[in-house]
């Protein structure tokens, strides 16, 4: 089973390699690849694809990093080279999924994987498609990491060191 993790990664934390490695293990997936998408359709990103894609590499060494060209993830999934994929995702974005580009057509294309964390209630689920696996809560996104470094704070534990130097190194999120 192949396991897809997309995003803006923008930048990639601590929380999302957390989320691959858990799914990863509770799910016994053979391998995970992880999807930055070029220009998502549902949020602004504010480093450029290329950049998002050397900092995902980064933060996921061993594992196969692309690009997607895709806004939506049903396009990805229709044109991927996957069959029937688990695409992993956290509550949060679980709670979303109803008003996502065709969410039928996403679970016809591949399973979710959806990591559960306290606090979430999950309101509907097509079982046979829904796998749920366990993430231990971590308090770090991509927006306060940006804002973190806007202000000159450290982001150390929150992001791996080599995706810590590179921002810092190609002056990211700086405003």
């Amino acid at each position: 089973m192949i396991g897809l993790l997309g995003g803006a990664f923008d930048p990639p934390h601590n929380g999302h390699i957390a989320l691959a490695d858990a799914a990863e293990r509770q799910l016994r997936l053979d391998e995970i690849v992880v999807v930055v998408v070029a220009d998502p359709g549902h949020k602004d990103v504010h480093a450029p694809a290329e950049t998002r894609l050397e900092l995902a590499r980064l933060a996921f060494p061993g594992r196969e990093v692309v690009l997607d060209e895709h806004a939506r993830t049903v396009d990805m999934l229709r044109e991927g080279p996957w069959d029937d994929p688990v695409f992993l995702i956290g509550a949060d974005e679980y709670l979303d999924f109803p008003s996502w580009k065709e969410p039928e057509a996403v679970l016809g294309l591949a399973r979710l994987g959806v990591a559960t964390r306290p606090g979430f209630e999950l309101p509907w689920s097509s079982p046979d498609r829904v796998l749920f696996f366990e993430l231990e809560p971590m308090p770090v996104s991509s927006r306060e990491i940006r804002s973190m470094v806007a202000r000159g704070e450290p982001i150390d534990g929150l992001v791996p060191a080599a995706v810590a130097d590179a921002i810092a190194g190609k002056d990211l999120y700086r405003r």
